[in-house]
């Protein structure tokens, strides 16, 4: 038996903590995402649209819960407690819509993303995506990773150097790959094949959730703006910091969610 030192309830999922980061820099961001029509659906609308997200949501029966079980120096364990149903039909108008339109496009991880990729690729927009612990086999990843332009991971599931397989990524047609190293900052190379390496900000660490989505939003962001890969880069790692110091995915919840 363990006693829990702690608990709260938030809005999680890697794809509402890069919304939600846009959203904070300024950025118009549409999310795309299913949904259920039960309460904790509502609580998900209701705090996303209140921090500036604006919602595109299809019908997933249920909404998507975990528990996530950390310990004190950041590691987590994600139980996924219910997931959307997937859906069999083809994307959305309004999604085509919302990727012709977008400055760029982030594809996260999940079934509904697959189905997204050729409608991606068509709109001709830059694809960003997270693989996050990707082990250098899963199938699932490897449509995600041949079809974006700028590919973020974490080392934990390679178990060993990140830069071969981030240059093969390059290799292959990506433009920038970025690896995130948790304490020891990140690690990046461009199309040159040229590495970047940038420094964690020093801060006092609350909560680790939707840090990694932060600092590639924040990369996004710079980018977007015209900032080179070192810039970038420095501009990830100061809003990963941001998110450090809250409870929730992003301090813009703390008013929504107290």
């Amino acid at each position: 038996m363990q006693f829990a030192l702690g608990d709260w309830e938030t809005i999680g999922g890697t794809s509402a903590g890069k919304a939600l980061s846009l959203a904070s820099l300024g950025r118009l961001v549409t999310l795309h995402a299913l949904l259920g029509g039960d309460v904790e659906g509502d609580r998900v609308r209701d705090a996303l649209t209140a921090a500036g997200v604006d919602l595109l949501v299809g019908d997933g029966v249920t909404t998507e819960r975990h528990l996530n079980l950390m310990t004190r120096d950041g590691g987590r364990v994600s139980l996924y407690l219910a997931t959307p149903q997937p859906r069999d039909e083809p994307p959305s108008p309004e999604a085509i819509a919302a990727m012709s339109d977008a400055a760029a496009i982030v594809l996260d991880l999940a079934p509904l993303s697959v189905d997204l990729i050729p409608a991606a690729r068509a709109a001709g927009r830059p694809i960003w995506t997270d693989i996050h612990d990707y082990d250098g086999t899963a199938e699932f990843h490897r449509p995600f990773i041949e079809s974006a332009d700028a590919i973020f991971m974490n080392a934990d599931g390679l178990g060993g150097d990140p830069l071969p397989f981030m240059e093969r990524c390059i290799a292959g047609g990506a433009s920038l790959v970025v690896c995130t190293l948790g304490a020891e900052g990140a690690v990046a190379v461009d199309a040159r094949m040229q590495r970047h390496r940038v420094l964690a900000e020093p801060v006092e660490v609350l909560d680790t959730n939707g840090a990694g989505d932060a600092f590639m939003a924040g990369v996004l962001d710079a980018t977007l703006a015209g900032a080179d890969v070192p810039d970038a880069l420095r501009a990830g790692a100061r809003h990963a910091a941001s998110v450090l110091t809250t409870r929730h995915l992003h301090p813009s919840l703390d008013a929504v969610l107290g």
